[in-house]
């Protein structure tokens, strides 16, 4: 398959369009789009094709008030570390859409998985967990090009939030993601509009 110059333009434009929301409208997403994303997984790349990524949809309204209680301790204390001129500007980030995303969206490692048998991790098993990044970006790409946002909200404690899901013996915590359509289309980051930070080139060496 030959892509056009219009290919490339789409993608990077859902590259360019890909942010971190956390402002989400009320609106369900649609089950057929859920599954689009589950599919999206699926032709992620992965080590030794062991696609360790496993997902669990968190629906029950305990469960995603004890993750949000958790993000609210993580959030104090991660405001504390910062001096007294930095943690007002923290503290005026708004760093979740815990409680308006539609869908939570708890992913997993399988850190040993049966698939794969073992190819191409023996030296750097690391790679099991980055293949399930690799699944979660692919996730968060076919979530833009259907015009639904994500939102990876890392402000927790993975034992503890691993705890609030209860996920089957072994899973290891990666992330949590909340799903939804956004209140607003933006291609500037949130940090980018609040003055925290830009973005500088990170170099490409030569040796």
């Amino acid at each position: 398959m030959k892509f056009t110059s219009d290919d490339a333009i789409t993608l990077h434009q859902i590259m360019q369009w890909r942010r971190d929301v956390r402002h989400f409208r009320p609106d369900p997403v649609a089950p057929a789009l859920i599954d689009k994303l589950a599919a999206s997984m699926e032709m992620a790349p992965s080590v030794g094709n062991c696609r360790p990524w496993r997902v669990i949809r968190v629906q029950d309204p305990h469960r995603r008030g004890q993750i949000a209680n958790l993000f609210a301790q993580s959030n104090a204390v991660a405001a504390a570390a910062y001096p007294d001129a930095d943690r007002d500007a923290y503290l005026g980030l708004k760093l979740a859409g815990l409680n308006e995303a539609p869908e939570h969206l708890a992913v997993f490692s399988e850190p040993d998985p049966a698939e794969g048998r073992g190819l191409g991790r023996q030296t750097m098993p690391e790679t099991v967990v980055f293949s399930t990044v690799m699944a979660m970006y692919a996730l968060w790409l076919t979530a833009r090009a259907e015009n639904l946002g994500i939102g990876w909200v890392s402000i927790l404690d993975p034992q503890a939030a691993a705890a609030a899901i209860d996920p089957p013996p072994g899973w290891q915590f990666v992330g949590y993601l909340c799903v939804g359509y956004a209140e607003f289309d933006d291609d500037t980051p949130l940090l980018h509009r609040n003055g925290w930070q830009a973005n500088t080139a990170q170099p490409w060496l030569i040796r």
